[in-house]
């Protein structure tokens, strides 16, 4: 997919300068609309005020830099994945996206638990963990990409139109370990939200998602968004630390 603009690669390195002061944050969060969080940012990031369904292809987003803008549109849709700098444990993450017709993208805890974005807008197939909301299932990766299970589908398909603009929000509490480095309790999706349903509460996770199911757990790790997967913008991204019980 390629999305339709011209701008320069100067002009997407200036855009991605912080943009001009916002209100202030609720006490303890932390504002991720900023380069400097993210361990890598590519350049062809669009940093703008304004993205809309691209007019003659829905499965497109149309956008044009703007500096001082405080949405983030990924390019072509193909761009590297966002990490953050910081590990994080428990927290409450807020994002507010938009997706392209068809698009794909996703938010996932500690860089390997994935809350799936996917236009999933009046679908009539079956609701899954593979749909919009749903915690992503486990997948095989050694002979293509083949999914093993149906992941956890989401309480209610909340999902909007492609190109209006939807809100996660998600409270998580990290998996516990011994001081031997044994696990003594599964990472939980506390209470999760999609354009104000419920979608998610006291949702155990006993192992990783996608093809990271196997891989080690650890008490803390990144905050990512997929950006490799579709058209996808967000904007008002934040993360609030919270003490462990």
């Amino acid at each position: 997919m390629r999305l339709l603009f011209s701008i320069s690669l100067f002009t997407a390195l200036a855009a991605l300068a912080p943009a001009a002061p916002a209100d202030p944050l609720p006490e303890g969060w932390t504002d991720l609309m900023k380069p400097d969080v993210w361990k890598k940012v590519d350049p062809k990031w669009i940093v703008t005020d304004e993205v809309k369904l691209n007019a003659e292809k829905a499965n497109r987003l149309a956008a044009t830099a703007k500096d001082g803008g405080t949405i983030w549109v990924n390019g072509d849709g193909r761009l590297p994945n966002l990490y953050t700098k910081q590990d994080y444990g428990d927290c409450e993450v807020h994002v507010e996206f938009v997706i392209a017709k068809g698009s794909n993208a996703g938010l996932k805890l500690h860089g390997v638990y994935e809350v799936q974005i996917l236009d999933s807008f009046g679908t009539k197939k079956k609701v899954t963990g593979d749909s919009m909301g749903g915690i992503y299932p486990r997948a095989d990766d050694s002979m293509g990409y083949k999914h093993i299970d149906e992941g956890i589908a989401p309480k209610v398909n909340a999902a909007k139109p492609p190109g209006e603009w939807q809100t996660l929000d998600v409270v998580w509490k990290s998996p516990r370990f011994d001081a031997k480095g044994e696990k003594t309790a599964n990472a939980v999706v506390v209470k999760a939200t999609l354009n104000g349903e419920v979608i998610h509460e006291n949702q155990e996770l006993k192992t990783p998602t996608g093809a990271n199911w196997n891989k080690k757990e650890t008490a803390t790790g990144p905050l990512m968004l997929q950006a490799d997967h579709g058209p996808f913008a967000f904007r008002n991204v934040r993360i609030k630390p919270a003490k462990k019980d």
